[in-house]
């Protein structure tokens, strides 16, 4: 275990849970040596934890009889969060996270008040999130190396597959972000000699460079990597004017669908399509009028569209009135 706090919180707790622990056996737990256990031991008392220590064959560290932590205090809506937290961290595509999901909830569970204990059990027993649509990646390495040099503004070395081809590369790690089943880390591509995002699922390696960068102030990775998926080329480029402010549009049009932007007539719609009949069907889901301004074609997906919909409430309705003048008999 790398870091000192880490250790001693980690100390504290197995001291806490398992009362009278031999050296040994808190040595191997912790991952240290002996004369380390005793500086750590000592850094506690300093800070006026008082620990014990029985000497002998049956000897080892213990918390003070009668000395107990402060308990953590939760609101109701904290309590809710965490939960829900927890939850949401089974579902975001690491192979670890469900392990270390029962182990919190057990920690929480061991200081919450009976209420609150409640609560917490009883969302990870009824509340299911579905947050992806993806396998789980190989571990956790790569999101914790990653989140850690873009905390540090530290450049990493990259050996990153995709298509079948392996790449190695530097790259300066902005942010990192979970979105449509896959974990993504953003930032500036020394390979390339421009800005790129990278799927977590397909690096193979990650290791820190000594060398450090500025992120850019105010960054967002998300609208980043939303404006990137509305961009990547396609068979067909389609522009329309949505008659409504660009405010309006937002709430309807989902960021990857396409670029938006204000004009006097509304707001312009440039995206790309593999099909046009799909973007038909896009647009037909929009609560307001729009006018297709290229490529004529999808005028014609668009009139098709209509027509089946004519159709298939057409005879809906011939079906109803069927039932209504030929209703079934009545059970006997």
């Amino acid at each position: 275990m790398a870091h000192s706090s880490q250790r001693l919180l980690a100390m504290l707790e197995v001291l806490q849970t398992q009362g009278l622990v031999s050296g040994s056996e808190l040595a191997r737990r912790l991952e240290i040596d002996v004369r380390t256990l005793r500086r750590d031991i000592a850094r506690l008392e300093e800070m006026g934890i008082p620990i014990t220590a029985e000497r002998g064959r049956d000897g080892g560290y213990r918390l003070m009889h009668g000395f107990k932590l402060p308990p953590m205090m939760f609101t109701n809506e904290e309590a809710l969060a965490l939960s829900l937290g927890l939850q949401a961290a089974r579902s975001l595509g690491l192979a670890q996270a469900a392990p270390a999901v029962s182990s919190a909830q057990a920690k929480l569970e061991r200081v919450l008040p009976d209420m609150l204990r409640h609560q917490l059990r009883a969302v990870a027993e009824t509340v299911t999130l579905d947050l992806t649509r993806t396998p789980a990646v190989q571990d956790n390495a790569a999101l914790m190396a990653l989140s850690t040099a873009a905390q540090l503004q530290q450049r990493v070395q990259l050996k990153y597959q995709t298509g079948g081809v392996l790449t190695e590369r530097q790259f300066d790690p902005y942010s990192l972000a979970w979105r449509d089943g896959h974990w993504y880390a953003v930032g500036y591509c020394h390979l390339r000699k421009e800005m790129r995002s990278f799927r977590l699922d397909r690096m193979l390696a990650v290791r820190p460079v000594p060398a450090s960068f500025l992120r850019p102030e105010g960054f967002d990775v998300l609208a980043f990597l939303n404006h990137t998926m509305a961009i990547i080329p396609r068979d067909f480029e389609v522009e329309v004017i949505l008659h409504a402010p660009l405010e309006d549009t937002r709430r309807y049009v989902y960021a990857d669908l396409g670029i938006l932007e204000s004009t006097p007539d509304g707001t312009r719609l440039r995206s790309q399509a593999d099909t046009l009949s799909w973007m038909a069907r896009q647009l037909a889901q929009m609560p307001y009028k729009f006018t297709v301004i290229s490529p004529p074609a999808l005028i014609d997906e668009i009139h098709a569209l209509a027509q089946q919909l004519l159709r298939s409430a057409l005879a809906e309705k011939r079906d109803e009135k069927k039932v209504a003048e030929n209703p079934p008999p009545e059970a006997a």
